[in-house]
């Protein structure tokens, strides 16, 4: 049977975006070219909490530290001196992260800046400038650590128009926080090239079903239903047919050419006209997605 270590190939293809996919056994990189996946292998051996892309850099979050690498160069991840962390994200030119002790720090032209000593609630999900818990969304404003609203939040996207996925519902910040749907959200992310108060693409999941937000829609609709992946109202055909089980759903999104997913037991999946193209990667405990942005 064919390994993760040896590197399939499904068609490589010249400009192809690096995926960075983490997982229990730790980091996968997936080259792909619009719909085209390409050669997938493990990068990095260590299991990864979180993963996140920035001007030039990947950045992940494991029990013993966080960790940074250049994309070009995918085994050069070294450790940042933080410690053990649960999530990470870049804001600007600023690294962030999270410990399980809860310490929010911010590291800038290489050194750590303590944002918080210990945040009284579990930090769940991290994008950008915000960071998602229990105790709703805290956001980094003046170099401090604002609490921004909402309670039970799963996930967080910064880029555009900050969004919010929680048990109550799935939120967009405008005059306040604003809800979108009302249903539960585990998942949401948007295309890190909207411009600030425009969302260009943004998905967001409520129990396996995917819900899609374009720029070229009205407000009224402004969020569809897309389909379903994972888990929610899928046949057992359904999922055999993407790659996924019953407990099986989407975890993280990427932007490129097209939209990127991620399903917790590792189904790389890539949008194209006829729906969802599912590759199985060979991980499990899939915690993210990051796509950095190709050099200029």
């Amino acid at each position: 049977m064919t390994t993760i270590d040896e590197k399939r190939v499904y068609g490589e293809s010249e400009g192809a975006l690096s995926a960075y996919v983490g997982s229990s056994m730790g980091v996968v990189r997936v080259k792909v070219s619009g719909s085209a996946v390409g050669e997938f292998s493990l990068c990095h051996r260590s299991e990864t909490r979180d993963v996140a892309a920035g001007p030039g850099s990947v950045a992940i979050a494991t029990e013993e530290d966080v960790l940074v690498a250049d994309p070009t160069d995918p085994d050069s991840f070294a450790e940042m001196d933080f410690g053990p962390a649960v999530g990470v994200s870049y804001h600007d030119e600023a690294l962030l992260a999270a410990g399980p002790d809860g310490r929010i720090g911010r590291r800038l032209e290489g050194d750590w800046e303590t944002l918080a000593e210990t945040l009284e609630a579990d930090v769940r999900a991290m994008d950008g400038d915000l960071l998602g818990t229990e105790n709703g969304v805290y956001r980094v404003h003046d170099g401090e650590l604002d609490h921004a609203g909402l309670t039970d939040v799963r996930d967080v996207s910064a880029a555009g128009v900050p969004l919010a996925a929680t048990e109550a519902g799935l939120y967009k910040l405008g005059n306040g926080w604003m809800e979108v749907r009302s249903e539960s959200f585990d998942t949401v992310a948007a295309d890190p090239v909207s411009p600030p108060g425009e969302l260009e693409r943004a998905h967001a999941v409520s129990e396996g079903v995917v819900y899609e937000h374009s720029s070229d829609r009205s407000e009224t609709a402004e969020w569809i239903r897309d389909g379903e992946l994972g888990s929610g109202e899928q046949t057992d055909e359904d999922r055999r047919a993407s790659g996924a089980n019953s407990s099986d759903s989407v975890v993280g999104f990427g932007y490129g050419e097209t939209v990127y997913a991620i399903t917790s037991e590792g189904t790389f999946l890539a949008a194209d006209t006829d729906g969802w193209r599912p590759h199985v990667l060979g991980v499990a405990g899939v915690t993210g997605l990051a796509i950095p942005e190709p050099p200029a």
